[in-house]
């Protein structure tokens, strides 16, 4: 997943950056330069047109051509060298009037750190906690943030839904930003007295270097379920790369144990993991006495030194494990277990298990669910919360994981009773393919377990026949896209967000009914 030189996404800088030279720079990263050694850099990126002056221009291998063909473009616009590989090298001029060239045999890995270099090293002036995992991470994210908060700190967010410094929105494009844009993030919370971070450190994050050079505080994982299997082949090579957030950039692992992977990763992780269990497993921290309710759930949290009654706004059972973690992260941070327990009891999340009421008389909710495991948990939330039909709006997206698609149609027909198989992000994909796929495994569900099922093409219209389906006692769980504002069609993003269908459609089937 090579970065597009063509990109440039406004991610913020630092206001009163260090000149490093590049001599410097070259002996601290193990670089060989060519060039000038007394030349200073206030900068770095690996995209020609995010070039500013005084950058270091990161010309990277990419699928079909080398970054080295952008650097004239890149010194067009003020960058005072290039960092490449002895291949990016070759095609350069040297000599007189050529541009300063540091090289290193992998640029991709040296990025990270090389940005960090350049920008101060910021992730040691903070206290930086990254989450991974298949599930959850967004969750536990802001849970965890709101824990910051009450405790009066000044954090800043990297994740899917946002980039926050302090309450300041920053867009970047990605769940974890490219290496020099995430220093450069980092930099700028230090500069605005950011004191802690949590962020979410995606498997491409983890296989592409994005996290490399980052000295996190803590490192925290959720579970691990099918998911992205387009890009690591397979469950043991996507379970490799979650597990490079612990292998040794990180001064504590925080492990939930509730799944085979994450036991394994407790017994890689060494003698200082702490453990989390909401399930009744033997761990540091243990979820008891749970009750779930249809506006969340209430527990008791049980940690070292800790014992104190917690919760979470959230449905499902697995926001009691999201809550728990956020709950021993907090208290790992060194705030008060009932600051925190009280905060993250409070706290809701964009997108995630979120309710939309509109004077119907029936449960209607969000949620950002688009793998086999996360359908099947939210489905399984809403249950007891209703005495009728459970319906669901689902689609899978295109250009991604495409064993999971029926797997997807056979869970979510498993769990309702009316499944509504659409389109979520198409993408380049022909959409009547996916939906096939899907319900491919939807009809492989023998008929007497197996929901209704529907198909329609138009999401906006599939939102409204389950909307038209309900009735009092029911639940429509419009899942997979969550938090996000559009939908990507043929190469075209739409404004599209299901929070607003659902509610229109919800309002328009109010208004047609009466008199």
């Amino acid at each position: 997943m090579p970065i597009d030189p063509a990109t440039t996404i406004a991610v913020p800088r630092p206001a009163h950056p260090t000149p490093v030279r590049l001599g410097e720079l070259a002996a601290r990263c193990g670089l060989r330069l060519r060039g000038a050694h007394d030349r200073a850099a206030l900068g770095i990126t690996a995209s020609s047109r995010a070039v500013r002056d005084a950058d270091i221009f990161a010309a990277l291998p990419g699928e079909h051509v080398h970054g080295a063909r952008f650097v004239d473009d890149a010194v067009t616009r003020g960058a005072v060298a290039v960092l490449t590989d002895p291949a990016g090298a070759a095609q350069l001029p040297s000599g007189a009037g050529s541009v300063p060239t540091l090289v290193t045999p992998e640029v991709r890995a040296a990025l990270g750190p090389v940005a960090a270099e350049i920008y101060g090293r910021p992730s040691g002036r903070l206290r930086v906690v990254g989450i991974t995992g298949t599930s959850g991470k967004t969750t536990t994210s802001y849970l965890s943030r709101a824990a910051l908060a009450a405790a009066a700190r000044r954090s800043g967010l990297i994740g899917t839904v946002a980039t926050m410094i302090g309450e300041q929105e920053i867009q970047t494009g990605f769940t974890t930003p490219e290496a020099p844009d995430i220093q450069a993030l980092l930099a700028v919370m230090v500069e605005r007295e950011v004191s802690d971070v949590v962020m979410e450190v995606s498997s491409h994050a983890l296989t592409f270097g994005r996290a490399d050079g980052i000295d996190f505080t803590m490192a925290a994982f959720t579970n691990l379920s099918q998911d992205h299997l387009d890009v690591h082949g397979d469950m043991e090579n996507y379970f490799a790369a979650k597990a490079r957030l612990f292998d040794g950039r990180a001064a504590r692992a925080i492990v939930v144990v509730d799944d085979d992977w994450g036991r394994r990763l407790a017994a890689l992780a060494g003698s200082d993991v702490v453990t989390i269990s909401a399930t009744g497993r033997a761990a540091d921290w243990r979820a008891e006495a749970i009750r779930l309710r249809p506006g969340g759930s209430r527990f008791r949290a049980v940690g070292p030194g800790v014992d104190v009654e917690a919760g979470s706004a959230i449905p499902g059972a697995f926001n009691v494990t999201n809550a728990l973690l956020a709950l021993a992260i907090a208290t790992e941070s060194g705030i008060p277990a009932e600051v925190a327990a009280a905060a993250i009891a409070d706290a809701s999340v964009p997108g995630r298990m979120e309710r939309i009421e509109a004077g119907q008389r029936f449960v209607a909710v969000v949620d950002y669910s688009h793998k086999p495991a996360a359908v099947e948990g939210a489905l399984r939330a809403l249950r007891p919360m209703i005495s009728g039909k459970l319906i669901v709006v689902l689609g899978c997206g295109g250009d991604r994981d495409r064993a999971k698609r029926p797997v997807m149609g056979r869970v979510a027909a498993e769990a309702a009773d009316l499944l509504v198989v659409t389109d979520d992000n198409p993408r380049s994909e022909d959409p009547a393919e996916i939906r096939s796929q899907m319900l491919s495994g939807a009809r492989a569900v023998p008929p007497e377990r197996r929901a209704r099922l529907l198909e329609v093409g138009e999401r906006a219209d599939a939102i409204a026949v389950a909307v038209a389906e309900a009735g009092p006692g029911d639940a429509v769980l419009v899942a997979g896209k969550g938090h996000e504002s559009g939908q990507e069609v043929a190469g075209v993003v739409r404004p599209f967000d299901d929070r607003l269908v659902l509610r229109r459609a919800i309002e328009a089937s109010i208004q047609a009914a009466r008199p």
